[in-house]
């Protein structure tokens, strides 16, 4: 960090590795997975770590989903979920079917998760997410 050595140092390890926050695993062959952020990373209920950007890249793969954001809201896992109006249009359907659709989709995405991932509800969100400057979505103004 410009002119501030506490927290440049607070970035490296003892042995001058930098700290990035990026929480993944290495499996037997030796290849690393990355999961998700350290800052992002959500706590269920019973304790288990749960990797937003895991179930958002899942939920994202549904047809006229533009963007997602998964987030803990009174102990549950809700999706906050962006039309695609460009897929929308050609698709020549409705917003309103498109949204079932997504919601029928919902389904699909928990068979794919652990019972403790799985997202109780979707909410539609009117528009695209606020960003930074590297396109990563501002979190901390959807709690």
């Amino acid at each position: 960090y410009y002119k501030n050595e506490e927290q440049t140092q607070a970035l490296f390890t003892e042995d001058g590795w930098l700290r990035t926050g990026d929480l993944g695993t290495i499996d037997k062959a030796g290849f690393i997975y990355i999961k998700g952020r350290s800052k992002t990373m959500l706590l269920s209920g019973n304790g288990q770590n749960i990797y937003p950007e895991e179930i958002e890249a899942k939920i994202s793969l549904l047809p006229h989903v533009l963007e997602c954001l998964v987030l803990m809201r009174k102990g549950h896992l809700e999706a906050l979920v962006v039309l695609n109006p460009q897929s929308i249009e050609a698709a020549g359907i409705s917003e309103e079917e498109a949204w079932q659709s997504i919601l029928e989709g919902r389904k699909e995405v928990n068979m794919q998760l652990a019972n403790y991932e799985q997202i109780q509800s979707f909410e539609l969100h009117p528009e695209p997410f606020v960003k930074t400057p590297k396109q990563s979505i501002k979190r901390f103004l959807y709690k």
